[in-house]
């Protein structure tokens, strides 16, 4: 199932261009528009689910899949020593586009802290 109104619904189905780095029968992999660091794809299920919220046990080896595709795409894109990866859910998670998705973010630096500590906390 897809979501017309989705942009990565969109780029999984060829209807919008995105420089690919992977792409099977369930998942396409291709890279962010804003990278934060040099090598910065993002990981997605052609079938549209929303958020992490909305995956069920049905979606267990989808997801399982997407995330053992992580390090091949980072090391294929030259991340080499090490990257990150981040699923963001939700508004408070800051999820952008509401479409499930793994960012996969490296490069041949470190990378900056995972999360910056408010001084109010």
């Amino acid at each position: 199932m897809t979501d017309p109104t989705c942009i990565f619904c969109k780029i999984a189905a060829g209807q919008i261009p995105a420089r690919k780095a992977w792409e099977d029968t369930e998942v396409i992999a291709f890279h962010d528009i804003r990278p934060v660091a040099p090598v910065h794809v993002l990981i997605i299920p052609r079938r549209h689910i929303a958020t992490l919220y909305d995956a069920t046990a049905a979606d267990e080896a989808l997801l399982g899949r997407m995330l053992s595709l992580a390090p091949r795409i980072a090391r294929e894109q030259g991340a080499t020593d090490g990257f990150r990866t981040i699923v963001n859910t939700g508004r408070v998670g800051r999820q952008e586009v509401p479409h499930v998705h793994i960012h996969v973010i490296g490069g041949p630096d470190p990378l900056g802290p995972m999360i910056v500590v408010r001084k109010d906390s």
